[in-house]
């Protein structure tokens, strides 16, 4: 599938102000990259001797599935709310850096399969029995959009942050250097503790030793 960039625009926010790039695929769906200090590079032309790019710092990146919930609604379910918040945040401050903002819903399986599986939560299941018994994967998600991002903007090493090791592997075999993960444990609440118990137990989340303190302070 390849994948094509539409559009550019300057972004003010909260945080500080992104550079908003919209991509899209053929099959007509819509990607999102928030940039700081990286520009658009002619793909073109050949590098020329005066290039920056060697120059500046490895770039914060954050590869991060759309959860409407989370990130709109300030669900308390996820974490996937103050985890956009706090790397949009790093990134501004570290000045260099990318939101590569993924259209999979849920894990990929949908909104409405998402609330489906929420219904199952509600009655005790935790979030991968849930899409399972649905007979949906336990996690539907793509990231070969992630490659033709960074390169519009000469990305080929990152900090990466996250704790889920499918991106860092991702990202290395499709030859990124992840020269840094960055972990990210923040919104941890009484709703969604178990929900980050699975991710760590049974879908192999690198949260162990700051998920059980951060799971303690907010006892």
């Amino acid at each position: 599938m390849s994948y094509q960039l539409i559009t550019s625009a300057k972004l003010p926010t909260r945080h500080g102000e992104f550079d908003i790039h919209i991509f899209e695929n053929d099959e007509g769906q819509e990607h999102v990259m928030l940039t700081v200090g990286l520009p658009v590079v002619d793909q073109t032309t050949a590098p020329s001797s005066d290039d920056t790019s060697s120059q500046r710092p490895i770039p914060l990146v954050r590869i991060h599935s759309e959860c409407l919930t989370g990130d709109a609604f300030s669900s308390l379910k996820c974490d996937c709310g103050p985890q956009l918040n706090t790397a949009m945040q790093a990134i501004q401050e570290a000045g260099c850096g990318a939101i590569l903002y993924l259209r999979q819903e849920g894990r990929g399986i949908g909104l409405t399969n998402k609330i489906r599986a929420y219904a199952l939560q509600d009655q005790g299941h935790d979030t991968l029995d849930a899409n399972l018994m649905l007979g949906l994967p336990a996690d539907a998600r793509i990231y070969d959009m992630c490659g033709p991002m960074l390169a519009h903007i000469g990305v080929d090493a990152v900090r990466l942050i996250t704790n889920n090791p499918d991106k860092v592997a991702y990202l290395t075999e499709h030859g990124i250097d992840v020269v840094e993960r960055v972990p990210l444990l923040v919104g941890v609440n009484d709703m969604n503790a178990e929900y980050l118990a699975t991710k760590r137990d049974r879908m192999g989340h690198m949260l162990d030793k700051d998920f059980n303190t951060a799971i303690h302070l907010n006892k």
